[in-house]
């Protein structure tokens, strides 16, 4: 029952911490677009706009929600849910920390401490296209299907350059455990030994999150918005929602994998430190790597145009997947002579 009880509690924590961040990065992007186009941004809600995100949430939970005539109601509606059930629940693996003592008990900073967490991120990533694709076919609508369609093709092109950019990591750590593989990377990080599969993973990410040049599923001059076309109200606030939820876990996925997740690079800082204070510095420390990773998702979106739709297929089938294949090749036969 107690340890029933620590789970719940943690996924509380991380769900409110999760949403608060999602809710604070929407002003953050607008701030950091108004100042790439030499504007002001928001300033009209709370001292410097500050309180913009809290208006939008209020406006959209208030808006009227439209269903088209002729959609089909149920998948409509369970679509958005599937998306952001997806991006939530990549959470539960992603340890943020070791450990904190609280009366004597060691209380890990991961909701699931499982030994295949590796796998279980890239299963639900791949669990993502669904809510995209239904919510495209529902709505009953041509722009709302190309989009999902295109949607479809783009994250199963790159999920296959995603995913052996990751086996490389995997090869150099000798473990599919996410904290294993974080503490693998104490004193080298693994983009010093995986450059390639660095660029890879972080070219994939962007496809993957649907964001700016790789928009083409929303690509508003051709398709409106695309595959959320026929949203609005909080249907249209939860593809939102889960858009931003992707982009922060794409960060963290990336910080954990290529950048020493909570580790300084050459050296650990953390053996012989209180264990307390230990982790709050190791959760401090990835958010801030995140950050960084978060910032750079902004700037490419403000000032890279959007590619063409044979570009975007070109550069995951005819350059991507063979560099992550040869990137796996010379990894494994690295690991074979050293």
């Amino acid at each position: 029952m107690e340890t029933i009880l620590i789970v719940i509690i943690k996924s509380a924590i991380f769900i409110l911490l999760f949403l608060s961040a999602s809710a604070v990065l929407t002003y953050v992007e607008r701030r950091v677009s108004a100042f790439i186009q030499d504007r002001l941004g928001p300033n009209r809600v709370g001292p410097f706009g500050l309180f913009q995100p809290i208006a939008d949430v209020i406006k959209i939970i208030f808006k009227e929600e439209i269903i088209p005539a002729n959609a089909d109601r149920a998948l409509h509606t369970i679509a958005p849910i599937i998306s952001l059930f997806v991006a939530y629940s990549v959470f539960a693996v992603l340890p943020l920390g070791e450990k904190l003592v609280i009366d004597g008990k060691e209380i890990k900073l991961v909701v699931a401490d499982v030994n295949i967490g590796f796998l279980y991120i890239l299963a639900l990533s791949s669990l993502g296209v669904y809510g995209v694709t239904l919510s495209g076919w529902s709505s009953n609508n041509k722009y709302s299907l190309l989009g999902a369609l295109r949607a479809s093709a783009q994250m199963i092109s790159y999920e296959l350059s995603l995913g052996l950019s990751l086996v490389g990591v995997v090869l150099v750590s000798g473990s599919i455990q996410i904290d294993e593989i974080i503490r693998s990377q104490a004193n080298v990080w693994n983009i010093f030994y995986q450059p390639v599969g660095f660029i890879i993973f972080l070219v994939s990410a962007f496809a993957e999150t649907n964001r700016l040049p790789f928009d083409l599923p929303e690509a508003e001059p051709e398709l409106v918005a695309g595959y959320h076309t026929e949203y609005s109200g909080m249907k249209f606030g939860a593809f939102y929602l889960a858009e931003y939820t992707n982009i922060i876990t794409a960060s963290l996925l990336v910080s954990a994998f290529y950048l020493g997740g909570w580790y300084f690079p050459f050296f650990d800082i953390y053996s012989g430190m209180n264990p307390n204070l230990a982790g709050i510095l190791q959760v401090i420390v990835f958010f801030a790597k995140a950050g960084f990773i978060i910032f750079l998702f902004m700037l490419v979106r403000w000032t890279l145009p959007r590619f063409r739709y044979d570009q975007l297929m070109r550069l995951g089938w005819q350059v991507l997947l063979p560099l992550a294949l040869l990137n796996v090749l010379i990894t494994g036969l690295v690991k074979i002579i050293l």
